[in-house]
């Protein structure tokens, strides 16, 4: 069962997540999130847990109830230039800057982040599995992302965005060497794989 916060003394705690760090296309969003004191859903979990539907529920839910929540992007340019970390991290500075309330801890996915300017942070590994408002965070980054994966996908069909997300399957990296890259590729990713045959 995830846990509602990492110290039960009032403080105003914000969940932040990422998603898209592994993608060969388009950005990497994040998302903070501030739950209601005494927020509760059986369904929450870290998003790569759920089906598709239950992220959408999930999204629903939180956008919803949340005391206040953001979504923010990077772009694969500004990846390009700063590497995946950093703009990972940039991300959630941006999700965390848009909050309509100022959160008095954040609480961050993973082992790595840059100290958020008057804010102080932990970092949690597996932390979408294991509290609340960093799962809540992890279902509004991936699904706003989908989102704009679905969107963009119509533009550019044949590699398949709509059913890969811009991750690195085998049906995405053929797509690239068949057709080249596109704006929304990131092109300091290794796009194609030698290995990989046409034929």
């Amino acid at each position: 069962m995830l846990k509602p916060c990492l110290l039960d003394d009032g403080r105003i705690e914000a969940g932040c997540d990422e998603a898209g760090r592994g993608c060969l296309a388009g950005p990497v969003v994040a998302a903070a999130v501030i739950l209601p004191p005494g927020f509760s859903n059986e369904l929450l979990n870290d998003s790569k847990q759920l089906t598709e539907r239950q992220r959408d529920q999930l999204r629903t839910v939180i956008e919803a109830e949340a005391v206040s929540w953001a979504v923010a992007f990077v772009s694969p340019e500004e990846i390009d230039q700063i590497n995946i970390l950093q703009a990972s991290i940039l991300a959630m500075h941006r999700a965390v800057d848009q909050l309509k309330v100022r959160p008095e801890f954040l609480l961050i996915d993973g082992n790595r982040f840059n100290p958020y300017p008057g804010i102080p942070h932990s970092c949690i590994v597996k932390g979408d599995a294991t509290y609340m408002s960093i799962a809540a965070a992890s279902v509004l980054a991936k699904t706003h992302r989908d989102e704009y994966m679905y969107a963009i996908a119509r533009d550019y069909p044949d590699y398949r965005w709509d059913r890969n997300k811009g991750y690195p399957t085998r049906d995405h990296r053929a797509a690239i060497a068949a057709h080249g890259t596109t704006p929304h590729h990131r092109l300091s990713f290794r796009l194609t794989d030698p290995q990989l045959s046409l034929f």
